[in-house]
């Protein structure tokens, strides 16, 4: 499938200005005391197996390469890009090697001179086996990162729970959905986990009702001009609204955050406090380490966002490519790093440890775990697969959208508003 980002035409005109060609450092890079070259690599998975790995392929990498010292900071997802905006803009503070989420943030950072164009220091054997995916990461034929997840969305849900309330078949339609919330909660089961705190989880309900209310034509228009003239922007807000009128979310979603706790919206699905939840392919990893025991939730499962009756593909899906990019400065050494990250063994060890999926379509082999397989194989089916629309819009748009979605659940808002919000943004830059 070939792997579609919506705002491919706006990516496609930036360029790189002032910056060498992979190999090129206009500073110093850092050594040891013994003289080894240090690379600095930051990712976003603080706790657990996930932890565990980056650290093991650290260690494995520094074992064939006697010259080099990786020093590792694990930084928490939701600190993650404000901590980076700010080292990346002092060559001495910039990691080596970094998450990347794509879409608008890296071309800001692409503009600004920040990553390092790897174009011919990436792999062949790992642009084949990336693929399409590569996409997401290339800018005006220029390579800026390698995806080594992919993280398609949908609704997670807990099989047991689903079972108690009656519920034979997962949604299709958003008139079954709605139903199925209404068999949940007289079931006494709170229906839809949210973590309406860190603001993005929620937004990805208004991000999939668009999806689907949207034509694809409408969709792919305004992710590249950002102008929400189509009424199908505003009927999104109106879905997302239906779901609060018959009190879908958890108690106090508002304060909820997503990941951190057993109380969060991803501890209520891990713990069997609420029945369904709406997230990327990150989510039977992150709901793993939630759970009493640390094990894989035995009940997950997983369904394709349904259709709500608009003019978007049903089988259209978004997500994510989550990739590492390096910095502009980095030694080439950084580059060989992310080449090894990427091989087959350690991307199928990326699986065991995180319950994802990897972007190395050779490792896909070893996606055995249900809910995880059942994401895969929508995705491999998807007619085309979107970008989450924060990450398209970047910081100033994404923002504002995702603050419009919260004013309208929390009744500071409608879904006017949201559309008002974006388009206000987009008008200042």
């Amino acid at each position: 499938m070939k792997f579609k980002t919506i705002a491919a035409a706006s990516l496609a005109v930036a360029t790189m200005l002032g910056m060498g060609a992979c190999g090129s450092n206009s500073t110093a890079n850092k050594t040891t005391s013994d003289g080894r070259t240090i690379i600095t690599f930051w990712h976003n998975s603080t706790t657990g197996d996930g932890k565990a790995y980056f650290a093991d392929v650290a260690k494995q990498f520094e074992a064939s390469h006697k010259n080099v010292k990786i020093e590792i900071q694990a930084v928490q997802n939701e600190d993650l890009d404000g901590k980076l905006q700010t080292a990346l803009q002092d060559p001495s503070t910039s990691p080596d090697v970094f998450f990347q989420r794509g879409g608008q943030k890296l071309r800001d950072m692409v503009d600004a001179g920040q990553l390092k164009d790897i174009t011919k220091g990436v792999d062949a054997s790992v642009k084949k086996n990336v693929g399409s995916a590569m996409d997401s990461t290339t800018v005006d034929g220029k390579v800026y990162g390698i995806p080594y997840t992919v993280t398609p969305g949908g609704i997670w849900y807990s099989k047991d729970l689903f079972a108690k309330a009656g519920i034979t078949d997962t949604p299709t339609t958003w008139d079954e959905l709605k139903a199925d919330i209404t068999k949940l909660k007289n079931a006494g089961i709170t229906p839809v986990a949210l973590g309406g705190k860190d603001a993005w989880p929620a937004a990805h309900w208004w991000y999939w009702t668009a999806l689907r209310e949207c034509s694809a034509d409408v969709f792919s228009e305004t992710m590249d001009s950002k102008k929400f003239d189509d009424k199908c922007w505003t009927k999104a807000g109106k879905d997302v609204k239906e779901l609060l009128d018959i009190d879908a979310f958890n108690d106090g979603f508002l304060t909820t955050s997503a990941q951190q706790g057993a109380g969060s919206s991803a501890g209520l699905l891990a713990n069997h406090k609420a029945a369904m939840e709406v997230m990327g392919a990150w989510e039977p990893g992150i709901v793993k380490d939630l759970t009493p025991d640390k094990k894989s939730m035995s009940d997950l499962g997983f369904f394709t966002f349904p259709s709500t009756g608009g003019q978007g593909d049903s089988k259209a899906m978004m997500g994510g490519a989550d990739a590492f990019s390096v910095g502009a400065n980095a030694p080439d050494e950084a580059v060989e790093f992310l080449n090894f990250l990427m091989n087959k063994e350690n991307q199928e060890a990326y699986v065991k440890a995180f319950s994802a999926l990897p972007a190395n379509k050779e490792a896909q082999d070893v996606v055995t775990e249900g809910a995880l397989k059942e994401a895969l194989d929508a995705y491999n089916d998807a007619t085309s697969y979107s970008l989450w629309i924060d990450t398209q819009f970047g910081s100033n748009v994404g923002n504002a959208l995702n603050s419009g979605v919260v004013n309208m659940l929390s009744g500071k808002g409608s879904a006017e508003d949201i559309v008002k919000a974006a388009t206000d943004a987009a008008a200042k830059g």
